[in-house]
């Protein structure tokens, strides 16, 4: 990966963790989701429209399926990633989601495609389930704890993550469509797809903004941003290497949650951060 690939993947954790904190504090769901989508379309359509005039990019129905396919699994995502934050802490549920990504596609390569994973590779899957581990205790004691349900949505996320990132990574270096473009595209659609359900929820969608309208700019401005580096990276840098490097993101997630947040137990939480940081870097190496 070239320094300017990595500048990017690192700016882009840091505003990917500072969305998601303002997103634990709103406890949203889809009105939330959907308010955000929505502002985000005219917030970055002068930057897509200018894009696309200088860059002269063929749009046509591929391309917008590639597009209404990546705003679909994010919707899933978004839904997945709120529903864990009411269910449980910042700093378990992100680095949880974040973490389980790239274990779960090493897996998937495995199973599906038959590769076959260096030493290395599997010593770092290993070491995102020991970061699991440590993250929730004894598996025995979830249900008791009640953080069940908080780390199976977190685990769904992961499943998310994994699938839209294998999908973008064709998107912008197959099909050749600018970041900007791509996510902008896909910003109207997850709109578009939420809308249905935003609609017969209005008085809680104009709740939502009298009441989080500060964490509605916050996720309407970052999110975009966040995921335009992590394209860019995409299409200059193999898959291999930009998706386990954003998991970077799982220590500013940790932090801010336990700092921020004040949910405690910082010390073990970072340990088990540091050790998916890690096993995420293997993976990469592997």
């Amino acid at each position: 990966m070239t320094t300017f690939a990595l500048a990017l993947v690192l700016a882009s954790a840091v505003a990917h963790a500072t969305w998601n904190l303002f997103a634990k504090r709103s406890r949203g769901g889809a009105p939330f989701l959907w308010l955000a989508f929505a502002l985000a379309v005219p917030l970055y359509a002068p930057i897509a429209i200018a894009v696309f005039a200088l860059s002269g990019a063929h749009i046509g129905p591929l391309e917008l399926l590639w597009m209404f396919v990546n705003a679909a699994l994010n919707v899933a995502y978004g839904i997945f990633l709120l529903r864990g934050y009411r269910a449980g802490d910042l700093s378990v549920v992100y680095p949880l989601a974040r973490g389980s990504g790239p274990m779960l596609a090493l897996v998937g390569a495995i199973v599906l495609f038959g590769e076959r994973p260096s030493p290395l590779a599997i010593g770092g899957a290993l070491a995102i389930v020991a970061g699991i581990l440590a993250l929730t205790g004894d598996p025995r004691k979830l249900r008791a704890r009640g953080a069940g349900a908080a780390v199976g949505y977190a685990l769904l996320t992961g499943v998310t993550i994994a699938a839209y990132t294998l999908w973008d990574k064709q998107g912008v270096s197959g099909l050749l469509i600018p970041p900007v473009i791509y996510e902008w595209g896909a910003n109207v659609f997850r709109a578009v797809i939420l809308t249905p359900l935003a609609l017969p929820r209005w008085p809680d969608v104009r709740a939502e903004w009298r009441t989080n309208r500060a964490a509605v700019l916050a996720v309407a401005a970052l999110s975009p941003l966040a995921y335009m580096l992590v394209l860019t990276a995409l299409a200059i840098s193999p898959v291999s290497y930009v998706a386990p490097a954003r998991e970077i993101g799982i220590l500013f997630g940790v932090l801010l949650g336990a700092r921020t947040l004040a949910e405690g137990d910082i010390g073990k939480r970072s340990i088990a951060a540091i050790l998916m940081v890690g096993g995420v870097i293997a993976l990469a190496l592997g």
